[in-house]
């Protein structure tokens, strides 16, 4: 699903006094439902301090002496004192991970995803986070520009690592050119930063034709690779993404290009040639490609193998291999057939279709269920070939009005928005249920996909 940061917590370098962390949620038997907290309740200061974001909680939560300082629904304040286990949790969950605010991204990309959306979507679209303190903790993408003195003196002292590093490029002007920041030149040196306090990163690198690719892509790999060796190293996987251009992208974008399939093929080639020279050299590829770029070329994905422990899979490095694995364990023990005949479909994207297509067929085996298999583009973006997580509710109305859906649609989640039933366009799940005049499931999961198809009950909610 999509996570997306609040409108309400926004700041530009310089940052924000810390506001009381709210409470949503608070763990059944844990100390904190001993103590009384309840949802709704604010967390004001732990000894004495007041957390910034989660990152200080967790840090703060891990004394055995404590104590919480807590203003409940009605205003009043309560300071609880009490002992626990070292590092023990609290059982506490709050509305946001930033106390003090967002730090905003100060680049101006051309192919920034946020510029390329239509005007009068919901706020948070619109909020382009480039906040170090979520990359530690969720893995988003950085640049590193917006950082100052008492963010890097925090990144060391507290020991956030790894973060995820969107780099383009390694040439300063490069990059610079690319992020429209003249910060953007200092990432060499910011790597060896990074190195000299033992500090990791991931990072990505988003292709642009006729810019970044070609002998700029051969030299920011071999760039970063240099800083990949060791039994500590600095730079510790790369991600290979074709950029993603739309139809609202704006008029300073309009020079950009988008990924074709023989530019794919060149970069596939370009890229697995050189994870032949970094496996002996680094111990592992080093630098792997999205699997979008195998899906435009027509080529086969890479097997398992290729993979290693998944350090680019939330980037779509292996995502799909990884559904495809996951639903093998899931196919294990089918039934041969439907005590009741059952009849659904399965939505994704137009660009995965082929891909995931022989798994459709081995569901499509089971006697007594018809599973009726869409792939559908995008008219909203503009794109014919689009991964299912671009899918918005207008492009399932458009593709699937007057279509055969069967008695319920199967629906990935990660077309919603992080925990509503949002779509990117604003529409609802709902809606577009009752514009196609079929009851929608969405399923987050291969076992979500399996139990849906059987029409089994899931195990827990999603």
């Amino acid at each position: 699903m999509w996570q997306e940061p609040q409108p309400s917590l926004v700041r530009e370098e310089g940052g924000t006094a810390p506001q009381p962390a709210l409470v949503t949620m608070v763990e059944a038997n844990s100390i904190a439902a001993e103590l009384g907290v309840q949802p709704g309740d604010r967390i004001l200061r732990i000894n004495g301090v007041a957390p910034r974001d989660l990152i200080d909680y967790r840090i703060l939560i891990g004394e055995e002496e404590l104590t919480l300082e807590v203003m409940d629904q009605e205003g009043r304040h309560h300071c609880i004192a009490f002992e626990k286990d070292m590092d023990g949790d609290l059982g506490l969950e709050f509305s946001e991970a930033l106390f003090d605010g967002l730090r905003q991204c100060n680049n101006h990309c051309p192919f920034c995803f946020i510029d390329q959306q239509p005007a009068g979507k919901r706020p948070t679209l619109y909020i382009k986070d480039d906040d170090y303190r979520l990359s530690f903790l969720y893995g988003s993408y950085l640049t590193l520009t917006n950082l100052g003195p008492a963010d890097w003196r925090r990144i060391e002292t507290q020991r956030l690592s790894p973060l995820y590093v969107s780099v383009h490029a390694t040439d300063p002007d490069l990059r610079c050119r690319l992020l429209r920041n003249k910060r953007a030149g200092m990432l060499l040196q910011q790597l060896e930063w990074f190195a000299r306090r033992r500090l990791q990163i991931h990072a990505q690198v988003v292709i642009c034709p006729g810019l970044n690719d070609g002998h700029q892509l051969h030299q920011t790999l071999q760039d970063l690779a240099h800083w990949g060796v060791g039994d500590w190293p600095t730079v510790l996987s790369t991600a290979v993404v074709p950029v993603g251009l739309t139809r609202f992208r704006p008029p300073h974008a309009a020079d950009l290009t988008p990924v074709t399939p023989p530019l794919a093929h060149q970069v596939i080639a370009q890229v697995e040639a050189l994870q032949q020279e970094f496996c002996p050299r680094l111990g592992s590829r080093f630098a792997w490609l999205a699997d979008e770029w195998y899906l435009m070329a027509a080529q086969p994905l890479p097997p398992r193998s290729t993979y290693g422990d998944w350090p680019q899979q939330a980037n779509g490095v292996g995502s799909i291999r990884a559904f495809l694995e996951a639903l093998d364990q899931a196919t294990t023990q089918l039934p041969t057939a439907l005590p009741i005949a059952r009849r659904c479909s399965w939505v994704v994207g137009a660009l995965v279709g082929p891909a995931l297509g022989p798994a459709a067929r081995r569901l499509q085996g089971i006697q007594g269920l018809e599973l009726l298999f869409y792939a559908l583009p995008s008219p909203y973006w503009g794109q014919d070939l689009v991964v299912t997580g671009l899918l918005t509710g207008a492009d399932l109305i458009d593709g699937l009005a007057g279509q055969d859906l069967g008695d319920q649609l199967l629906l990935p989640t990660v077309m919603l928005r992080h925990g509503s039933p949002l779509f990117l366009d604003d529409l609802t799940v709902d809606q577009v249920a009752v514009r196609l005049g079929v009851p929608i499931l969405p399923v987050a999961d291969a076992q979500d996909l399996v139990a849906g198809c059987l029409g089994l009950k899931r195990s827990g909610p999603h």
